[in-house]
């Protein structure tokens, strides 16, 4: 079973290699806005995938909201959802 501190840095990882943020993902606040830190919504629907692809998990379309990919904490929170951590 995954616990939350190892998705929040897998999640971390995939932001890394493909949110084109202009912050650290790696360093970057859980709570911090994702957008704000210069993620678009075309970015988002990478991360989305492959966020899908290193859990091995698919995304049901009510969680496809801009609210769900917001943040690290909120990602690792949904990934959690999906995976029964």
């Amino acid at each position: 079973m995954t616990n939350s501190q190892d998705i929040a840095q897998r999640v971390r990882q995939v932001l890394a290699q493909q949110a084109r943020l202009s912050h650290d993902a790696l360093t970057l606040d859980d709570a911090a806005d994702l957008y704000q830190a210069g993620m678009t919504s075309h970015a988002s629907v990478n991360v989305m995938l492959a966020l899908e692809a290193e859990f091995d998990v698919e995304f049901p379309d009510h969680m496809l909201t801009r609210a769900v990919f917001a943040s690290i904490s909120a990602i690792t929170a949904a990934v959690a959802r999906l995976t029964d951590a």
